[in-house]
């Protein structure tokens, strides 16, 4: 072979070699398999509906802030406390399982935070459980919190149409698992809830729904659960029959008078906040008024926290919870 064939042999070598790299460029990925700079993260760009607001995510947040018990726990649930600065309001206690994850963020208010408070941390995601969270009074509404350049999401139960079900809980799991870029951990996590509920529901067929009272708080009125939030799902699930179903709301006030003429078997205490269970309970059995219903008669009370009524990770427990109280 001449000299000239060989040196035209390795210089054709080389150029093949110094290719290589710029191919594997070429698809987005460096050669640790992460994006390289300035590559779309996949599944992004993304864009999602969330109670009016429609937002494009060009990539997942960094800086969220959570604002609610129920929506840090859908966090939690899917592995992203990493990428939560903030968080604030716990109803109850935080879930076993995620105390851990939990303590690592910093709390930034008891129950909201200010606005400035708020700011402070830098968020560019703030995710809201109640419509509470965005309170116009405070400064701070989705449109304001945009004006600083902070996207938000509302838990879809303060806009769900008509009643919410399960299917709400795992529309909101998978839209959060798209917008962090964790749908797998997302689509585990729903495949999971559909099983836990298939089984609970499975051992209460044939079984007549057990009318149910849910009790609040209240004293003149009894705020109870209505037929369009995620109590009326629960009891629904769980064998039981919300004898409030017909309340349009998600939460209500209801007469006594109408309590005692829908004759509930069990009644269902949401226990939260300062009020303890046994004064709930030593207030609806102390009533003289409701003596004659027969969840009264026969001292027939279910507990749930208030973090396992509302749209969450926490329903399919919830509903094997409520469903074993029933039965009993």
């Amino acid at each position: 072979m001449s000299r000239r064939r060989s040196a035209a042999r390795r210089a054709a070598l080389i150029a093949s070699a110094l290719l290589l790299p710029l191919t594997a460029c070429g698809t987005g990925a460096t050669d640790s398999g992460k994006p390289r700079a300035g590559a779309p993260a996949p599944g992004f760009p993304y864009t999602v509906d969330n109670c009016g607001t429609r937002t494009t995510y060009q990539a997942p947040p960094e800086r969220a802030v959570t604002m609610n018990q129920h929506v840090t726990e859908i966090m939690l649930a899917l592995g992203l406390e990493k990428s939560l600065v903030g968080t604030a309001y716990l109803d109850d206690k935080i879930l076993p399982r995620h105390e851990k994850a939990y303590r690592s963020i910093p709390v930034i208010a008891k129950e909201y935070p200010s606005k400035e408070k708020l700011l402070s941390v830098s968020p560019d995601f703030v995710y809201g459980g109640y419509g509470s969270a965005f309170e116009a009074k405070d400064g701070r509404t989705r449109a304001e919190l945009a004006k600083s350049g902070i996207n938000t999401r509302l838990n879809l139960e303060n806009c769900a149409k008509g009643r919410t079900t399960l299917d709400d809980v795992y529309r909101e799991v998978d839209e959060i698992g798209r917008t962090f870029g964790v749908q797998d951990r997302a689509r585990k996590w729903i495949a999971a809830a559909r099983a836990s509920v298939a089984r609970t529901t499975a051992t209460g067929q044939g079984r007549p729904p057990i009318p149910v009272f849910v009790y609040d708080s209240g004293d003149k009125t009894a705020f109870t659960a209505g037929g369009r939030g995620m109590g009326n799902e629960l009891i629904t699930r769980a064998g039981g029959r919300n004898v409030f179903a017909d309340l349009d709301k998600s939460f209500g006030d209801a007469s006594w008078e109408e309590v005692v003429a829908r004759k509930p078997e069990v009644i269902v205490i949401y226990d939260y906040g300062s009020t303890p269970l046994e004064q709930k309970k030593r207030r609806l059995l102390d009533d003289p008024a409701l003596k004659d219903v027969p969840a009264i008669r026969n001292k027939k009370f279910a507990v749930l926290p208030l973090s396992d009524a509302v749209l969450g990770v926490r329903a399919p427990d919830a509903i094997a919870k409520l469903a074993s109280q029933l039965a009993r």
